[in-house]
């Protein structure tokens, strides 16, 4: 196995590595070599075309969330009361708090938490996460040792010093032309963005400092990488975000060279489009007065985004999740959730028409395939910000039942399995949906979330096995053959059904 591929930072010194490695897979043909890399920076077509194959991890789901969490406590902790207690509470912050529980199933942050876990109780809003993740990076860095062998001034660096360092990188690569999508600063504006802060805080002979800082950096805690041609990035993504988000803050609360009007007219309201910027605008949400989140959610609402698939209303549903205590923007919440339950009707003749003109007059593939995508990203929506909110569980109840879209009917059969699927009844539910539905996408949905979420249940196989011989709908019978075939494939009998 070779570990850690985006480490080598000289383009012409991995081209070296990648064709060692092909030679060795040409002389073993039977060893198994598993190559992993960060995504940054990665040139995939050298080991495509030595027949690699190419995988992208995705985030743990919950069981793989609380194996982790089980694994790391018994290897970290002997006390067998501190080991409990401490996991009891890990698995607490995570279960009461839906922004930390979306940011566990991230491999580098879960880690973060354990770690925080150890000493503290977890925060409860992202952008403190975030901010406490950094603190425990940026502290291992041992940066007075740097110094000492430079003969440099010896004035320590700290972990704030540092995070002001990161900030202003951050705001500086969001003003590039490719913005945050770019992730790139040249090495010599990285060392030019360093010494002036040593300047500001009265450091002698800047540029060995700034140099050291960049190797420490680079080499010990891979916040920034060396991606070739004279250019750094941030290591991982999170990073980025959460600096660029900071950077905006601190000129709103701090220096105040960015006043209320600018930070909505101009970071949302140049963004708010772009996906790639949610991140940021979300994190924004959670540094700032839940009041101004208010104003910042309606100037959403207000914005005409069909042409950009609504994305101002989910991004103001993102927002929404940041707010601690929805008092005082109460009316804000109600007008929003009103706005996503009524986006689950678009499409059909019952939607709510702030915008002029027919929809979809002719409904092509393409069209049925954005109406899809949009109705499922606002059923996500409601489910994710509203999940502790009993009316709305009953809400998709209803909709799993009474609502007029069979695209709907589907995708709130998922949202209840995935949110409320600790409810009592909910699998008795589903498997009444599954039997008497009129809707194959309903039946079909329902079959794939019990055989994944209830899969260790007495008799899901049984379950399935009777749907592969008797839906009459064959889209139904093939999702019940395909989780059968990935969950079930060792269970006696299993090879001879699907044979027949």
């Amino acid at each position: 196995m070779f570990d850690g591929l985006d480490e080598v930072f000289e383009p012409a010194k991995r081209k070296e590595i990648i064709s060692d490695i092909h030679r060795f897979t040409n002389d073993y043909k039977n060893v198994r070599v598993i190559v992993t890399s960060r995504v940054i920076g990665y040139q995939p077509q050298q080991l495509r075309d030595a027949e690699f194959y190419h995988f992208m991890l995705q985030d743990l789901e919950s069981e793989q969330v609380e194996d982790f969490i089980q694994r790391w406590h018994d290897l970290t902790y002997q006390n067998e009361s501190e080991k409990e207690r401490k996991r009891e509470r890990l698995k607490r912050a995570i279960k009461d708090s839906s922004a930390i529980k979306q940011l566990s199933g991230n491999p580098l942050l879960l880690t973060m938490m354990a770690i925080l876990n150890r000493h503290q109780e977890l925060p409860r809003d992202r952008a403190e996460l975030y901010n406490q993740a950094s603190r425990i990076l940026l502290q291992q860095w041992d940066m007075e040792r740097a110094l000492v062998d430079a003969n440099l001034d010896r004035r320590t660096i700290d972990y704030k010093d540092k995070q002001e360092i990161l900030r202003r990188v951050a705001d500086f690569m969001q003003q590039n032309k490719e913005g945050l999508a770019g992730n790139l600063i040249d090495e010599n504006n990285l060392e030019n963005i360093i010494k002036d802060y040593l300047k500001s805080v009265d450091i002698n002979d800047v540029r060995p400092v700034a140099r050291a800082l960049m190797e420490q950096l680079r080499v010990r805690n891979f916040i920034l990488c060396f991606v070739g041609g004279g250019y750094y990035a941030f290591v991982h993504r999170t990073f980025l975000e959460y600096f660029c988000a900071w950077s905006f803050v601190w000129q709103f609360k701090e220096t105040q060279t960015l006043g209320k009007d600018g930070l909505i007219n101009n970071v949302f309201g140049s963004h708010w489009w772009d996906e790639r910027w949610h991140e940021v605008l979300r994190l924004i949400s959670g540094m700032i007065d839940t009041k101004f989140v208010g104003d910042i959610i309606s100037y959403l609402m207000e914005q005409d985004g069909e042409k950009e698939k609504f994305q101002n209303l989910f991004l103001a549903g993102k927002c929404m999740s940041e707010v601690r205590s929805i008092q005082g923007i109460d009316d804000v919440e109600s007008r929003l959730l009103k706005r996503l339950k009524d986006l689950t009707g678009y499409g059909t003749g019952f939607f709510y028409k702030p915008f002029d003109g027919p929809y979809f007059p002719s409904i092509s593939g393409q069209n049925i395939t954005l109406i899809r995508e949009i109705l499922a990203q606002a059923m996500e929506t409601l489910a994710i910000i509203w999940r502790d909110n009993f009316l709305s569980y009953t809400w998709f109840q209803q909709r799993v039942m009474f609502d007029e879209s069979e695209f709907v009917r589907a995708e709130a059969v998922k949202q209840i399995a995935s949110a409320w699927k600790q409810e009592p009844g909910i699998l008795d539910f589903l498997k009444q949906r599954v039997v008497s539905d009129e809707s194959e996408f309903v039946r079909g949905e329902a079959v794939k979330q019990i055989a994944t979420v209830w899969k260790h249940e007495p008799g899901t196989l049984d379950l399935l096995k009777q749907r592969v011989v008797s839906d009459e709908n064959d889209y139904v019978r093939r999702e019940a053959v395909q989780q059968i075939a990935s969950g079930w494939k060792h269970e006696s009998g299993v090879l001879e059904l699907l044979k027949q």
